[in-house]
């Protein structure tokens, strides 16, 4: 009777431990088919699917005569599916794809971190060797080659600060939501115009979803949607004038600044020296980036923008016009040169050591007589100076959004107290009066001031793209007409009049005016010391045709000596290429659905002021 009743128990207890594995196992299965099915469904399906993305074509980028600057090519890369990496031979890959096996086993480690996202194993191949891969392609489960397209700059280094370069996209992009639809492989502004513009020129990537077979081969498509094209947009710039202006300069370097004098459209920034954004297209490796951020030289600086310099005797202008405006100097107005002047224990010379004689203003802008402007600034004083400079655009960013530009320093009697907690000295006056001493500015804005002269005094916003309509000035300098037509003429004197300091920029092409420059950067002492590495600045500013200017300009060469002999040169060869390519082009329709980024915001900044020992005619 015990017997029976133990056999019982034991026959109950098995039964409940199998009733609670066959719960489980239910469990399990519910768990697996209910809860995670979705999960296991997917992963099923991408054993035998791949999504494709599709890159959009970039929109063209064309100067403002309709010639394209950039086209986009297209660009092969061999990949592999990473469930695919266990049945694949390296040593086999390395031979097949002619590859360091070390270096694709670095690839593979590295990129493993996704299982389905592809891993580039072999950028930039050639058709030739994309037949040969195909041929043996079998050998290799889950290999392919896949294309997208790169951006071609078509004039290498010309115009590269303006139209920039792309990128991978940064950790910053990475995270912004306005690239979220961004393939992270893919390239996208990074600088420049490319930069500026990029999410009207990149346009919409599209994909498509295929079955493909245990080697990856496409069977099938499953679904999809199209990419859309990036918008082309038509620059301001002027290839032909860029290119030519480029080539003024030679090895040397500096920067150019050209814009058109009736609506602010920038017709070329030349930055010297450049680099070419085609290194950046196909993915710039660390050793090239190195070389460029290291180089001495810094190709990657703007220096229309991003430098700033003491005007030297461009500035003149500034001075020319606050004697007249303030009526401490007439047309008429003669001071008598003798090579110099003297106060208290310092001396201030003029460039030309045996003087000028007695001169009117108009030979005193014409030959660049430092003494007359010495007495113009003692007459005039330093704060109402800075007061017209100020209100032709010196002292402030330009506001073209292109990069983080600098802002240059006018400086006056409030800004020395606050800076150097010092009164401000009337030496110090005899330097800004030349452009010399604390006075700082940048290519770009001593293009928009002499532009301000050649249009009569309006000022534009800087404009990037081509514009069908001339806009709206911003403003309009308050100056009587008789001061602008007294400094215009005496601009066109300085190139064409007999001792004029511009003659090299006398052209048969077209009537140019304009003004030298030659801007100390050190003292005398140290540039005694080593007068090769401390090589005086020059400068030239200059618009043409002289009764109706169609095009503005400023020249800078760093160390480039005087701005009679170095950058007058070079400023003529620009405005005549301009004019000529201006007087050849075909009249276009440009597209203008973009709108122009700009603006004026007000910024002060500074600049170690250097001595003045009368060197800036």
């Amino acid at each position: 009777m015990q017997t029976d009743n133990g056999s019982s128990e034991k026959i109950r207890i098995l039964g409940y431990i199998t009733l609670a594995l066959f719960l489980l196992l239910v469990l399990r299965l519910w768990q697996l088919q209910i809860l995670e099915g979705n999960y296991y469904r997917r992963l099923s399906e991408e054993n035998r699917l791949k999504v494709v993305r599709l890159a959009a074509p970039r929109g063209i980028i064309y100067d403002r005569n309709g010639i394209p600057l950039v086209k986009n090519s297209p660009y092969f890369t061999v990949s592999v599916n990473p469930d695919a990496l266990d049945r694949l031979d390296i040593t086999a890959l390395s031979v097949l794809l002619k590859t360091d096996r070390e270096t694709l086993l670095a690839k593979t480690a590295l990129q493993r971190k996704s299982v389905y996202e592809p891993i580039r194993l072999k950028e930039g191949i050639s058709s030739k060797e994309i037949a040969y891969i195909e041929a043996r392609r079998s050998e290799f489960p889950g290999l392919f080659i896949d294309v997208e397209l790169i951006r071609e700059y078509l004039f290498g280094s010309a115009g590269a600060h303006l139209i920039g370069y792309l990128g991978r996209p940064t950790q910053f992009q990475a995270q912004n939501p306005e690239f979220r639809d961004v393939p992270h492989d893919s390239f996208v502004g990074q600088w420049g115009i490319e930069g500026l513009y990029d999410r009207y020129l990149r346009g919409v990537a599209g994909k498509k979803i295929i079955e493909v077979n245990a080697l990856g081969r496409e069977i099938r498509m499953l679904e999809g949607t199209t990419s859309l094209k990036g918008q082309d947009i038509r620059l301001s710039m002027d290839i032909n004038l860029q290119k030519e202006a480029e080539g003024a300069f030679g090895e040397r370097a500096g920067a150019l600044v050209a814009i058109k004098p009736d609506t602010g459209e920038i017709l070329a920034l030349v930055s010297k020296p450049s680099f070419d954004p085609n290194v950046f297209a196909k993915g710039i490796s660390k050793r090239q980036w190195e070389e460029l951020t290291t180089n001495a030289k810094r190709p990657l600086l703007n220096r229309a923008l991003q430098s700033q310099y003491p005007p030297g005797s461009t500035f003149k202008i500034v001075t020319a016009i606050a004697g007249l405006e303030e009526n401490a100097i007439s047309d008429d107005s003669k001071v008598t040169c003798n090579g110099g002047l003297s106060y208290g224990r310092w001396s201030f010379g003029c460039w030309q050591k045996k003087g000028h004689g007695t001169l009117s203003l108009h030979r005193a802008i014409v030959e660049s007589c430092d003494v007359y402007f010495y007495e113009t600034g003692k007459k005039v004083g330093i704060d109402k100076i800075a007061h017209y400079a100020r209100a032709l655009g010196l002292g402030r960013e330009s506001g073209t959004a292109l990069v983080k530009e600098r802002s240059g320093l006018i400086p006056d009697t409030r800004w020395k107290l606050e800076k150097r907690r010092q009164p401000w000295y009337l030496g110090e006056t005899f330097n800004a009066a030349i452009g010399q001493g604390y006075v700082a500015a940048t290519p770009f804005q001593m293009a928009e001031l002499v532009n301000t002269i050649a249009n009569g005094g309006y000022i534009y916003k800087p404009v990037l793209l081509r514009i069908n309509d001339k806009p709206e000035p911003v403003s309009r300098v308050k100056l009587k007409d008789e001061t602008i037509e007294a400094v215009r003429k005496a601009l066109f004197g300085v190139v064409n009049e007999s001792g004029g300091t511009g003659r090299a920029a006398r052209s048969s092409v077209t009537a140019i005016s304009g003004k030298t420059g030659t801007s100390q950067v050190v003292s005398m002492e140290r540039y005694k010391s080593a007068p090769g590495k401390y090589r005086d600045h020059a400068w030239f500013v200059a618009f043409a045709p002289f009764e109706k200017p169609e095009i503005s300009l400023s020249v800078m060469v760093e160390h480039g000596g005087h701005g009679g002999s170095t950058a007058a040169p070079i400023a003529k060869r620009a405005i005549e290429a301009y004019i000529k390519s201006s007087q050849s082009a075909a009249p276009g329709q440009p597209d203008v659905s973009l709108q122009p980024i700009g603006g004026r915001p007000a910024s002060s900044g500074g600049q170690t002021p250097v001595q003045n020992e009368g060197t800036s005619q």
